[in-house]
């Protein structure tokens, strides 16, 4: 049978498909219409459709709307509460209810009938809980808002979800930490990760005074409302400087987020006596509050979904409904659920823009020129396979560059048009993850973990060594990506260090790369040495020698 989930109420709009129980393409809107988070999570904005998305998910599987047995949309309406502070919010509701009109006019010939509401926190749940490599198991999800709710708490087994708790708005630890992001001169519903980032650079001297208004009830909620920020450090204006009570009141918060998120982790392991943990919401893609998680909470793995944002609730609300139709095939856990050409389509692309390339004769060979390139401190493109599911580059669409050169760390900043605070990421073979990085998962294929640096390590790989000592890693393998494999194979045999710098392939308050077209952009405008758009190479010399 044929499922297709959309998420369209708040933000990041997406579509996935599930045939006859597995997950066969999910993508997000703004990989299309390059519209950064799709849109805004305004109430004018819920009747927006990801009409890209859900075309293309379906186009790749050869599926018409007509033939689809259900449409799972990841918010229920009439579980909706106004939020109080939002007088427009009764217009969302009424967008949300039409849903099923609107979904049958962008999708002609689909039967409206067939699509049914999927409470929101309970598709973040299913993102994670059937999706994940475990059927069994405590699931969390928190984030900034669901129809009534921002937290769920709950266990699966053998794919059949119980709730156990859930926290009623107003309280909210998404939403004191969209707040706190507004305050601190960024974009809220965007840019909470640079707060994330902000807080390694401050001291958490406010944390007392918030526990009074963050922290966790003992019976699987919480308490969680903003409080007057201006109590503890005056309205920033983001002019590219940072630091002082601002730094340090992100610190704060991020410790008493941490802490809370701890306390439920805790209680749900104890109410469930579950060894596994699978979490998602926006606020799993908080991945310092995730490594205390995995240390502190008491179970043996957690695994976090890895597009935990709304996004996720496209695949979710796809998943609950093929398991209510008792379809769930054994889960393959993977990013890699959206677009991709092939060998031959890449060099047309290259062939009609006349760019010159070359098309080195194996893996290993292209793998080869490229790591003599990192070697010699060039920046590259990288761009292959299937496009990622979720905020992370995971090494289809990135930018790599060498780690041993702590300037590297502002020059790709400046590359991206980022704050100078920001950290990158390292990508690390997975063997040898462990002789250089702890305190976190290993493996850890989705960045959403963050790991010590050995103090032995810290000179060697500076650029993505941040400020406390972190670093935000993927482990990489044979499995799961044979070409950046073989590149870090290629890169350590040339250098001594089996790590590369990995940093989403796109500019400032833009999207990820998605298509051929959107890396040629990039590569004409960024300065960066080469790109790789599948086995083909593209040096810079040779695209502007025309």
């Amino acid at each position: 049978m044929r499922y297709l989930g959309v998420n369209a109420t708040f933000h990041d709009p997406a579509a996935a498909l599930v045939v006859d129980g597995k997950v066969v393409a999910a993508a997000e809107e703004e990989r299309f219409s390059r519209r950064k988070h799709g849109k805004r999570p305004v109430p004018f904005s819920a009747w927006e459709l990801p009409e890209q998305s859900m075309r293309w998910v379906l186009e790749h599987a050869g599926i018409t709307p007509g033939e689809l047995d259900g449409v799972g949309y990841s918010f229920d309406p009439e579980m909706a509460a106004e939020v109080p502070d939002d007088p427009y919010d009764h217009v969302r509701i009424d967008y949300v209810r039409r849903a099923p009109g609107f979904l049958a006019e962008a999708l002609p010939g689909l039967d409206r009938d067939k699509v049914t509401f999927v409470p929101h926190h309970v598709a973040h749940a299913a993102s994670s809980g059937l999706a994940g490599p475990y059927r069994s198991g405590a699931v969390l999800v928190t984030d900034g808002r669901g129809e009534a709710h921002s937290h769920l708490a709950g266990q699966y087994r053998d794919g059949e979800l119980t709730i156990l708790a859930r926290q009623a708005l107003p309280d909210s630890l998404g939403l004191v930490y969209e707040s706190l992001t507004d305050h601190l001169g960024f974009l809220r519903s965007s840019d909470e990760f640079k707060v994330m980032a902000l807080a390694s650079y401050g001291t958490p001297r406010f944390a007392d005074a918030l526990r009074e208004c963050v922290h966790a009830t003992g019976d699987g909620g919480f308490t969680a409302r903003a409080p007057e920020w201006e109590r503890f450090a005056p309205r920033r204006i983001d002019d590219g400087t940072w630091g002082g009570d601002h730094a340090d009141l992100a610190a704060s918060v991020q410790l008493v987020v941490e802490e809370t998120l701890v306390d439920l982790a805790r209680w749900l392991r104890g109410r469930t006596g579950e060894t596994v943990l699978t979490m998602a919401g926006g606020t799993a893609l908080n991945c310092v509050a995730n490594s205390r998680v995995w240390r502190e909470a008491g179970f043996e793995d957690v695994w976090v979904q890895p597009a935990s944002g709304d996004s996720g609730t496209a695949l979710g609300a796809a998943l609950v409904l093929a398991q209510q139709a008792g379809e769930l095939a054994e889960p393959e856990p993977t990013a890699a659920l959206g677009r991709s050409w092939s060998d031959e389509e890449l060099a047309r692309w290259l062939t009609t823009a006349q760019v010159p390339f070359t098309t080195p004769g194996s893996r290993e060979a292209l793998a080869a020129e490229v790591a003599d390139i990192l070697a010699d401190n060039g920046v590259i493109a990288w761009f292959d396979g299937r496009s990622e599911f979720g905020p992370r580059a995971l090494g289809r669409r990135s930018l790599l560059a060498n780690p041993m050169h702590a300037e590297n760390l502002e020059r790709l900043n400046d590359v991206k048009g980022r704050e100078q605070f920001r950290p990158v990421a390292p990508m690390v073979l997975e063997e040898r993850a462990a002789e250089i990085f702890s305190g976190g998962p290993i493996p850890s294929p989705y960045m959403l973990f963050t790991h010590r640096v050995a103090p032995e390590w810290r000179d060697r790989i500076p650029t993505v060594t941040h400020v406390d000592g972190s670093a935000r890693i993927q482990t990489v393998s044979d499995r799961d990506n044979p070409g950046i494999a073989a590149l870090l194979r290629a890169v350590d045999e040339r250098t001594g260090v089996p790590v590369v710098v990995n940093t989403s392939l796109n500019t400032a308050g833009r999207p990820m790369v998605d298509d051929p077209r959107d890396a040629l952009e990039l590569f004409g405008s960024a300065p960066v040495a080469a790109l790789v758009l599948g086995p083909h190479l593209v040096r810079r010399a040779g695209f502007f020698a025309r």
